[in-house]
């Protein structure tokens, strides 16, 4: 624990949000939960290989026909609308429902909610059925919470920071019930009345696909093994996860070779590290 002088002398209670960080890593590794990912077509690579090398278990596995066998083994759900047609809708709503009923938590990433009616009013459906926590950037939050298009809407891309975002964010957690989260240069996390902000990562983050998607599979895997205390699971995943992307950043030359090192980084990642480099505190 002698690192943690060398952290700047940071309050106690940053100190508790590094050891809190470390400590869902470590039961990720060991219990290896079983994330059922029904994600965008754009992501299942990466998003298994995040999962593989924390620890978790994913399984890509979004046919209606094996839900009802399929869903009641896993150990969290996660849902992301990226790739969205009519067809998956009811295959996701159905997991979502086995998920409820096994009482099993669910993770909902509305990959951007207000580009389009059909995808906002699904999204606005989807959180409806009470995920444990929605994983959002500020433009899609947003839009989830005034439940209308974006005319500016470019897609994934936000045109907001996190930190406009975070009144949005506050609300939508009281009114859904959900931890809110919003990804940006800090990363917000919300139960509608704390706020704490993530400050680990990198901007070139932004130019490598689906690093949105796998993070917040990274967090269905956190609270799989820790339902209860969503919100600081949400947060734990969001620093490790930036804290291999900084790592992975040292040997990177581009956004290439940086998805490569974040993979091998989130791999390696040690306690010393993580207790070291986690930066979480209250906003």
């Amino acid at each position: 624990m002698e690192l943690m002088g060398d952290k700047n002398d940071l309050p106690k209670q940053d100190q508790q949000w590094a050891r809190q960080a470390w400590a869902h890593l470590s039961r990720v590794r060991q219990q290896s939960p079983l994330i059922q990912c029904i994600t965008n077509f754009v992501s299942m690579d990466f998003v298994a290989n995040v999962m593989l090398a924390a620890g978790a278990s994913p399984a890509m596995i979004h046919s209606i026909e094996e839900i009802p066998d399929f869903t009641p083994k896993a150990h969290a759900l996660y849902i992301n609308v990226g790739t969205l047609t009519p067809d998956w809708l009811p295959a996701m709503k159905l997991a979502i429902q086995v998920a409820n009923e096994n009482k099993k938590p669910w993770v909902l990433d509305p990959v951007a909610a207000g580009a389009s009616g059909f995808r906002l009013k699904a999204c606005l459906e989807l959180l409806g059925m009470k995920p444990a926590v929605v994983r959002g950037n500020g433009s899609e939050i947003i839009a989830l919470f005034k439940g209308s298009e974006d005319s500016d809407s470019k897609g994934v891309d936000s045109m907001h920071e996190s930190t406009d975002a975070v009144e949005a964010a506050k609300s939508l957690a009281q009114v859904s019930g959900s931890i809110v989260s919003v990804s940006g240069a800090v990363d917000i996390v919300t139960d509608g009345q704390r706020v704490v902000g993530a400050k680990n990562g990198i901007s070139m983050l932004q130019k490598i696909t689906a690093t949105g998607c796998s993070v917040t599979a990274l967090i269905a895997a956190f609270v799989a093994i820790d339902p209860s205390r969503a919100f600081e699971a949400t947060a734990s995943a969001f620093s490790v996860f930036g804290v291999a992307s900084e790592i992975g950043m040292d040997m990177a030359k581009g956004p290439a070779s940086l998805r490569m090192h974040m993979i091998d980084s989130l791999y390696g990642l040690d306690q010393a590290t993580v207790l070291h480099r986690v930066n979480i505190s209250a906003i």
